[in-house]
C-alpha cells in the first residue's frame, strides 16, 4: 500500500491505468455506463457493489475479456485495443471469478501457464521458468499439490493455483475479480497480504468490506453500472453509503489495532426487496 501524502501535496505518480467515459454492456443490458477512473502506480484500487452493479463489466474491458462500445482504457498511456494480447499479458496478470479449465492439467501446469507471455509457442520451460513456477507455488502454499490434477482440487485450491499462475506471469499490474471468494478467512488475508507486499499496482473487485478498508489506497464505488462514489476507504465506507449501496444498517468504526476501518453489519437490517 502506498504512503499517505500530506495536505496539499500534489501526487506525480505514473497514471498506469486510466478508464475514460467507458460504456459497455450484455446483450444491450446491465453492464457499465460512463465509467471512468484512474490508477496510479503502486496503488491498491478497490471496487465495490452489490451484485450485478457492473464490477466485472469494468474489469473484463482492462483485462480484454470485452471491448469497450464507447469510451477507452489506456494502460501506461497507450490504448488497450492497439497493443498486442502478448504485450499486456506481460504487464498485466488477471485472476477471475471463474475457475473452471476445460482440460485437465496439473497443478504446475496451471502456474506454468502464467510464464506463456515471455516465451516462442512450442517453446520448452527455461530453468528460469521452473524456478519462477516453484516460487509461486511455494508463495500460495500448494508446493505439495504440484503434481495433482487441478481438477480434483477443491475450490480454494483452484483458486489459489490460478493466484500463483498471475504471480508466475511477473506483471506488474494485477487485474483481481474477487479472488478470494473461495477461500476461507485466513487464506483470504493471506492472499491480499501476498499481493499487498509484491509492490505491483492492483485494482480488484472486493466484495468483504472490511478487506477493502484494510488493504485499499482507495475505493471506486458502483451502482446500476455507474460510478458513484470514489474516495479513501474513510470517505467511501462511511455507514450512510453502505446502506445505500447494500442496503443494510452497519457500524463503522476506527479499529484500535490496525487504524483501518472495521465494519459491523447489524442483523436483520437488510432490505428484503433485494432477495
Amino acid at each position: 500500500m502506498v504512503e499517505e501524502m500530506m495536505p496539499g501535496e500534489r501526487d506525480f505518480r505514473q497514471v498506469r491505468l486510466a478508464v475514460e467515459d467507458l460504456t459497455s454492456t450484455y446483450d444491450g443490458e446491465g453492464g457499465a455506463h460512463n465509467v471512468s477512473l484512474t490508477v496510479l502506480e503502486g496503488e491498491f484500487i478497490g471496487l465495490i457493489g452489490a451484485n450485478g452493479s457492473g464490477k466485472t463489466t469494468v474489469l473484463k474491458n482492462i483485462y480484454r475479456a470485452l471491448k469497450p462500445e464507447s469510451g477507452r482504457v489506456l494502460f501506461d498511456g497507450e490504448d488497450l485495443t492497439a497493443m498486442s494480447y502478448r504485450d499486456s499479458a506481460k504487464k498485466i496478470a488477471v485472476v477471475g471469478q471463474e475457475n473452471d479449465v476445460p482440460f485437465d492439467f496439473l497443478v504446475s501446469e496451471i502456474v506454468a501457464m502464467g510464464r506463456s507471455p515471455h516465451k516462442r509457442l512450442f517453446s520448452i520451460d527455461t530453468h528460469h521458468d521452473k524456478a519462477v513456477v516453484r516460487k509461486a507455488l511455494d508463495a500460495l502454499g500448494i508446493g505439495d499439490l504440484a503434481q495433482k490434477s487441478f481438477a480434483h482440487l477443491s475450490g480454494g485450491q483452484k483458486q489459489r493455483a490460478l493466484i500463483a499462475r498471475a504471480l508466475a506471469q511477473e506483471a506488474d499490474f494485477y487485474v483481481l475479480d474477487e479472488p478470494t471468494n473461495h477461500l476461507d478467512i485466513g487464506y483470504q488475508i493471506q492472499i491480499f497480504n501476498l499481493v499487498a507486499s509484491l509492490g505491483v499496482t492492483v485494482i480488484s473487485a472486493v466484495h468483504d468490506l472490511n478487506l477493502a478498508a484494510l488493504y485499499c489506497d482507495r475505493i471506486y464505488a458502483m451502482e446500476k453500472g455507474r460510478l458513484v462514489l470514489e474516495g479513501t476507504p474513510e470517505e467511501v465506507l462511511t455507514e450512510a453509503n453502505i446502506r445505500r449501496l447494500y442496503g443494510v444498517t452497519s457500524r463503522v468504526r476506527k479499529s484500535a489495532d490496525t487504524g483501518k476501518l472495521t465494519i459491523e453489519f447489524l442483523p436483520n437490517s437488510g432490505n428484503d426487496a433485494r432477495i
